[in-house]
């Protein structure tokens, strides 16, 4: 839009102007306004003094918005989809395999199992999916929906795209009044046999997807079945084959269970390191079996503390990513090693673990 503008200017003398009149006027002309200012045409310039009229043509036209450019992921976050099934309408999948994968003499018993869900829930390392058991609870409805992380690569264990796997431990207890409590979905899961159909919403959650640089370095903190996006990870790292993905990074891995007896694929991880000892590193921290020199058990932070400044040094490398998943109560014994080392640096580890999390670098999953 343009609009018309009439105004009456004084042009006084100027002893330094190049002009030799004494006064000058400008007559009628066009002055435009655009993005870099002004400019105008004189029609005529002449040397007595008087008061013209201007006429002036103003473009207020609305300049184009500037498009907002988004920070590019450096997760393999491209094309991810989310709650394609929700809680109202779940996926049906069927249970293909359900296998105890602890042994009998371990606290609690540790499933894998898989279900078929036939290419309908296009997940990504490092999501979950949900699963509603069946019945229902004491007030008579459905039972909600309980987050797994996924423990299969996107290509699931058979290689199809075509089935999910699930990492979970049968949860029982007893109660302050002397009762056995079982948790409705764990056991549930557990239970299941070949053939029995699963309800399953998701896939879910972005927090937990792999790097896209398949040179990072990949720090791996899982307690129990916390293992479960690891085990993801390292089968699209080491068992399978990509035309688009390659990887020639470091993937260190620290897991920490109670016993020996409650450790978890560790089959798979001695094959692992044996195809690529240069690209694969595991730690195990077993609590209730071993000490450290000060005679501490050995938690998983105490494990990571026997390689601190090696640590410290990989987390100062901006392709360096960690991910956490598993029991709460991890973060604050890692956060522990790393205060005394960082200001070793002058610098402090909160505020650069906060860099860290803005940077997608330090990922948790923890409950």
């Amino acid at each position: 839009m343009a609009t018309a503008l009439n105004a009456a200017v004084s042009l006084t003398s100027s002893k330094s102007s190049s002009i030799p009149a004494t006064s000058c006027a400008i007559a009628p002309e066009r002055i435009r306004f655009g993005k870099g200012g002004f400019s105008y045409k004189s029609n005529n310039v002449a040397t007595s003094r008087r008061v013209v009229s201007v006429r002036a043509e103003v473009t207020t036209d609305t300049p184009p918005a500037v498009k907002k450019v988004e920070k590019e992921s450096k997760k393999n976050e491209e094309g991810v989809i989310t709650n394609k099934y929700r809680p109202k309408e779940p996926y049906t999948g069927k249970v293909l395999l359900n296998t105890k994968i602890t042994a009998d003499d371990a606290p609690g018993e540790t499933w894998h199992m898989v279900f078929s869900h036939q290419g309908e829930i296009p997940y990504r390392e490092g999501q979950s999916v949900g699963v509603i058991a069946d019945g229902i609870d004491k007030n008579g409805k459905p039972h909600k929906v309980r987050l797994y992380s996924i423990a299969s690569s996107a290509l699931g264990d058979l290689g199809n795209s075509e089935t999910v796997s699930l990492c979970v431990k049968r949860l029982v207890y007893t109660n302050d009044a002397g009762e056995v409590v079982k948790g409705v979905c764990s056991n549930f899961l557990c239970d299941l046999k070949p053939g029995s159909d699963v309800k399953l919403t998701g896939p879910v959650g972005k927090e937990m997807l792999m790097p896209k640089d398949p040179n990072a370095t990949v720090i791996m903190l899982a307690t129990g079945t916390g293992i479960a996006p690891f085990r993801s990870f390292l089968w699209k790292m080491f068992f399978e084959k990509h035309d688009d993905y390659k990887f020639n990074g470091l993937a260190w891995l620290f897991l920490g269970v109670p016993t020996t007896s409650s450790l978890l694929y560790t089959e798979e991880f001695d094959k692992m390191k044996a195809k690529a000892p240069e690209n694969f590193r595991v730690d195990y921290a077993i609590s209730r079996e071993e000490t450290n020199d000060k005679g501490e058990k050995m938690y998983i932070q105490t494990r990571m503390a026997q390689y601190a400044p090696e640590l410290w040094e990989l987390l100062k490398k901006d392709n360096t990513f960690v991910y956490m998943c598993g029991l709460k109560g991890m973060e604050k014994g890692i956060d522990d090693i790393m205060v005394s080392l960082a200001a070793n640096d002058g610098i402090d580890w909160f505020d650069y673990k906060k860099q860290l999390k803005k940077a997608e670098q330090w990922n948790v999953e923890v409950y």
